[in-house]
């Protein structure tokens, strides 16, 4: 197959409420969307969601990197074996720019599983999608009000799997912990996220015994990549930790040796560089006994939630959570009609929500509504 085009545009869609945590404050989407079209007309679409505090990259870096590599993108790759040898050869610049390089490989796999009139997953020969998805609710650092708000209409609609944004602000967070405290439900389970807020492990130690809450899992609380001090903060609280900033290349998982009690990978498709990349790495996971989240960055599209629904499957029992699939209830617009998004008690049926054997990704994607950055 000869490509034809690959052009490169943005979907600031503004959110319906603001989302806060430690590294940030949003209020629209922030990504980048690339449409690439085969000289027989077919289209296919990707997106990436780059983050400055999680991969260094920002939207307009994303929109460089595509357009210093359109032209070989366009020569090199006619196919599936084209596209994983143009990843090995460039290897070190997708490590510097993933989110930007997932938003590309993902419509080329969406454009090559259509122009042979199968799913994503038969291209990639991995087992039919099917089944539910079930996904945890995310609460950030909201005002009391919202908070309490957001926290009411989950727990009503079957929630009982919860990932909390940590503030640094021992009242704040207590008083988020209050709704939590005498909810006598076994189903109940909650894991911290602390965006990387403290430097060193005696405070956070210190805060979180204050906080005295039993969490099952606590993510990136220090600095990224300080393995040591993450493992004395596990052993002093006896937690596990969740690894988001400190992972983003598959290569790492070397240094973590072999699972058990101590380690959660959070796997994002966008923060990885895409779906070929993040399926090998969760093969690797699930080899050396490590348990695994497929997390979602805030304001992904219902494009980057087919795709994790494609790992989520991929991970099977290794997979302990999921995040995303926020769809309308975040997003003032999505990109795909409908858009795909959980229901009642975080629950996605995969049957109801599309047909896991149509073409490609099998999303009907508008893209009336993006703003060019070609």
């Amino acid at each position: 197959m000869r490509l034809r085009s690959l052009r490169i545009g943005r979907f600031p869609v503004p959110f319906k409420f603001a989302f806060k945590h430690a590294s940030a404050k949003r209020a629209a989407a922030e990504n980048v969307i690339v449409i690439v079209e085969s000289a027989d007309g077919l289209h296919g679409v990707g997106e990436g969601c780059p983050r400055s505090y999680v991969t260094g990259e920002t939207t307009a870096s994303a929109a460089d990197f595509l357009r210093a590599h359109r032209d070989t993108l366009l020569a090199d790759i006619s196919g599936l074996v084209d596209l994983r040898a143009w990843i090995v050869r460039h290897e070190a610049a997708i490590d510097q720019n993933p989110a930007a390089f997932c938003a590309v490989e993902l419509a080329l796999l969406d454009l090559f599983a259509k122009q042979i009139g199968c799913s994503v997953e038969r291209l990639l020969g991995l087992p039919a999608l099917h089944g539910r998805f079930r996904y945890s609710a995310i609460l950030g650092d909201s005002n009391p009000l919202l908070f309490w708000i957001q926290f009411r209409r989950y727990w009503k609609s079957g929630f009982r799997d919860y990932k909390l944004k940590l503030s640094g602000d021992p009242g704040r967070d207590a008083r988020k912990l209050r709704h939590f405290r005498g909810r006598n439900d076994p189903a109940l389970r909650v894991r911290f996220d602390a965006n990387n807020l403290w430097s060193e492990a005696e405070g956070c130690i210190d805060y979180l015994r204050q906080l005295d809450f039993p969490v099952f899992a606590l993510e990136e609380p220090l600095t990224a990549d300080n393995l040591p001090a993450f493992r004395t903060l596990a052993e002093a609280l006896g937690t596990r930790i969740i690894l988001d900033e400190s992972l983003v290349r598959r290569e790492q998982l070397a240094t973590l040796g072999q699972g058990g009690d101590l380690w959660v990978l959070n796997c994002r498709v966008s923060k990885l560089g895409g779906l070929l990349r993040s399926l090998a790495l969760v093969e690797t996971a699930r080899a050396q006994g490590h348990a695994v989240i497929v997390g979602a960055h805030v304001g992904e599209t219902s494009i980057l939630t087919r795709a994790a629904l494609t790992l989520a499957h991929a991970a099977g029992d290794a997979l302990i959570a999921q995040e995303g699939a926020f769809g309308t209830h975040l997003l003032s617009r999505d990109l795909c009609v409908p858009p795909l998004m959980f229901g009642d008690g975080g629950v996605l049926k995969v049957e109801d929500a599309l047909d896991p054997a149509a073409p490609g990704f099998g999303l009907a994607v508008d893209t009336g509504g993006l703003v060019e950055m070609s």
